[in-house]
Parts: C-alpha cells; structure tokens; sequence
C-alpha cells in the first residue's frame, strides 16, 4: 500500500496547487486502487498496485489511439497528460534492446522454432521481464525471430 500512500499524498498536493487534471486523474487511480482494495477484501501487494496502474494506462493507450483515428485532438491531449500523470508512477519499462535479448534467451531455452510455438514462449518472456516488459513488443519481436 505504499504506492498508495504516494498516489495520495501527490493529489492532496495536486489539488492545492488547483492543478485540475492533476487531481482528477489521481483520483481516479485511488478510486481503482480502492475498489480492486474492497474487492480483495485486504490490502493489495505493490505488484498488485503495479498491475492495476499498468491496466489504466494501456486503456488510455488505446483510448488515445482511438480518438486519433477519430479525429479528437482535444481528447489526444487529455488523455496524453493523463497517461503521463499514470506513467510517473510504474517502473522504467525496458527498451527495444532489452526486450530483444530477454525473447532470443527465452527461444533458446524453449528450443522454440516456429510460430505455434509462441503460446510456449511469452509466459516465459513476461515472467523474465516482470512488471517492465511491454508485452506487445516482446510479442512483436518473438514472431520476427520465429519467422
């Protein structure tokens, strides 16, 4: 629950300094935080913690991505500074190079050699890469390296 004590303390700052997005976007994250708490029926781990703030910001991701295509720059914008405001608070996500390494490691201990294999492999890639792998690149570059 630390991060939630963090999350927290940064809205109360948030909403002194009358910074409005801010503070709607913080407590958004606590309010999710707090549901997922209340649906437990206990405190949640930091993984758990991590988990829930990856989920929020993958659907601003996507959100984003849709309001694009949609033509809703003012809408792009939000969600972008929101997806910043989320992004300060999980872990620095691996790069490209990282990510490549951890699948070719990953094909050579599965002995994977094609396609089909690929339900064999990415438990194994995002187990290795824990809370820092973003799976669609690993999926990306493990079916390059299948190919």
């Amino acid at each position: 629950m630390k991060l939630f004590k963090t999350i927290q303390s940064d809205m109360y700052q948030a909403m002194k300094a009358k910074d409005a997005i801010k503070s709607k976007t913080l407590r958004v994250v606590l309010a999710k935080l707090k549901d997922k708490k209340i649906e437990k029926r206990e405190d949640l781990s930091e993984a758990e913690e991590l988990k829930l703030l990856q989920t929020l910001a993958k659907q601003r991701k996507e959100s984003i991505t849709m309001f694009r295509n949609g033509g809703r720059d003012d809408l792009v914008e939000l969600e972008s500074k929101e997806l910043q405001i989320i992004e300060q608070y999980l872990p620095k996500m691996m790069t490209d190079e990282e990510i490549k390494n951890i699948v070719k490691n990953s094909i050579e201990e599965t002995g994977a050699q094609s396609l089909a294999d690929v339900g064999k492999v990415m438990p194994i890639i995002m187990k290795k890469g824990a809370s820092k792998i973003d799976g669609k690149k690993a999926q990306l570059f493990l079916r390059e390296l299948l190919q």
